[in-house]
């Protein structure tokens, strides 16, 4: 067992203590975690009692599909400490692989979602025997250079449309209820991604991911197989990206390379990641609230300008500076944060 080698001198004492007996949420967290989850399933069903029902509905669709990307990210950035700039790779290969058999043969996106997902999956596995050769700031770089290498071959793909993409038709029901699908996809999307981030946390490979986030030279004298537990993190991070890329594209009724292959979405999982608290359960989900939140604010009230990535970069540096472990591990720290998002 990883805990016994840690006596040894394999690993921190405090590395251990953390994470070697997780504690598991009680029934509070669980009646929360309840409530929040009936009305995210009732909310589409609102319609006769929301005025801006169109709005709601995308808004809270939005902070859904982030709220998978970023809990996805969180499994390696967050959990192993290897920061990756490329996630958004795994988007579009979702994107794209449930965005082609609809273009071509009609096949549903929703029945394609977990396809996507799983192509991404493998595509994280091979990825991440290459990236992961690397380590610091030269895997960052790859992992940048993997999304523009995907960008270059994507937008040179008659077949994928090239440049210009793929339209997509829209979704064969009511328009006054189009955007229902899409959020109960998200919902689950997100659900799934919290899930295995809870699983991972508290298993014997989480436990081995956070030592390698704290020493891996120390964690391979130890005994962890640091290469495989990473690449398996690579992969599982990427499946529920690659499911809410496939439900991305379908919504927006067309996919492009320059839509998904993009850093600035890469940055955007780290940033939800790093504010909420990364390497912590409740923390990329808090993120990616608090950001979604913050965009469409400004977005409301100063438009689409350079104002936004003002507010974000405020937003960042206050965080960074009064929470310098994130929102919900500065509060763990502080002993104040809530027990409804202590799931650590």
């Amino acid at each position: 067992m990883i805990e016994d080698r840690a006596d040894a001198g394999g690993l921190e004492p405090e590395v251990v203590e953390a994470v070697a007996a997780p504690k598991g949420p009680g029934r509070s967290r669980w009646g929360v975690v309840a409530v929040l989850l009936v009305g995210l399933l009732l909310l589409p069903l609102s319609r006769p009692f929301i005025d801006s029902y169109n709005y709601t509905v995308l808004l809270a669709t939005n902070g859904l599909m982030w709220i998978a990307l970023a809990s996805s990210w969180n499994i390696l950035g967050g959990y192993s400490g290897y920061i990756s700039l490329g996630h958004a790779v795994f988007l579009g290969v979702g994107g794209y692989v449930a965005a082609v058999p609809l273009f071509y043969y009609g096949v549903s996106p929703f029945l394609t979602a977990l396809a996507g997902g799983l192509a991404a999956v493998a595509l994280g596995l091979v990825a991440g025997l290459i990236t992961l050769r690397t380590r610091g700031p030269a895997f960052i770089i790859s992992t940048i250079a993997l999304l523009f290498m995907f960008l270059l071959i994507f937008e040179n793909i008659d077949y994928l449309g090239g440049t210009a993409g793929l339209p997509l038709p829209v979704v064969p029901i009511s328009r006054d209820w189009l955007k229902a699908p899409f959020f109960y996809a998200m919902l689950i999307a997100a659900v799934g991604s919290i899930v295995l981030s809870y699983q991972v946390a508290h298993s014997k490979f989480g436990l081995g991911l956070r030592a390698i986030a704290e020493d891996e030279t120390k964690a391979e004298v130890a005994g962890v197989p640091t290469r495989f537990y990473k690449i398996i993190a690579f992969a599982l991070s990427a499946f529920w990206v690659g499911v809410a890329g496939a439900m991305w594209g379908y919504s927006l009724a067309f996919v492009r390379p320059t839509l998904f292959f993009t850093v600035a979405i890469s940055a955007q999982m780290v940033l939800m990641a790093i504010i909420g608290g990364r390497g912590t359960v409740a923390g990329p989900v808090i993120g990616a609230v608090l950001i979604v939140a913050v965009n469409e604010f400004s977005l409301t009230q100063f438009g689409s300008s350079e104002i936004n990535i003002l507010i974000s970069g405020v937003l960042l540096v206050t965080v960074l500076l009064f929470f310098p472990l994130g929102i919900v591990g500065t509060l763990r720290e502080k002993r104040l944060l809530p027990a409804f998002l202590d799931w650590d």
